[in-house]
């Protein structure tokens, strides 16, 4: 019960991810469009023996930061990413990479719901709106066999 409440104090719970070894996990919050955001950042630093934890928990994600070497730009460019070039060591736009990852999640995440067909203006203000992905999942578990 102690857990919905602190759960009701935020518009909006996104999952997001940091650089360390082996797994770390924290959250950060921030303001976007007067809506306080909560993000859990997990960091696995790309290590495949946490993939069992990293499928499961990543599964319906909105959004992902990917973090790599400035000697493969082409990668970004390539899959057409917003580009924020940081540092860690010395902490350059760490910040502003989570905050600019955040708020692009809660614009994609907005969309959606006017795409479903929301009226954004019925919405009482500070009503937590969730969008449910599991309809689109069961759709696409009665195509298959069985």
């Amino acid at each position: 019960m102690a857990a919905y409440r602190a759960d009701e104090e935020y518009d909006y719970l996104f999952k997001v991810t940091k650089s360390t070894i082996g797994v770390e996990f924290a959250t950060r919050t921030i303001h976007v469009d007067g809506k306080l955001i909560k993000a859990q950042i997990w960091d696995t630093a790309g290590q495949d023996r946490y993939r069992a934890i990293t499928s499961a928990y990543y599964r319906g994600s909105v959004g992902a930061l990917v973090v790599f070497d400035l000697s493969r730009r082409a990668f970004a460019r390539k899959e057409k990413a917003f580009f924020t070039e940081t540092s860690a060591l010395e902490s350059i736009n760490v910040a502003d990479a989570f905050t600019g990852v955040l708020t692009q999640i809660y614009h994609v995440v907005g969309r959606k719901v006017l795409a479903i067909g929301d009226d954004p203006s019925a919405l009482p203000i500070g009503q937590t709106i969730n969008i449910d992905m599991k309809d689109d999942r069961q759709a696409a578990n009665k195509a298959g066999c069985c």
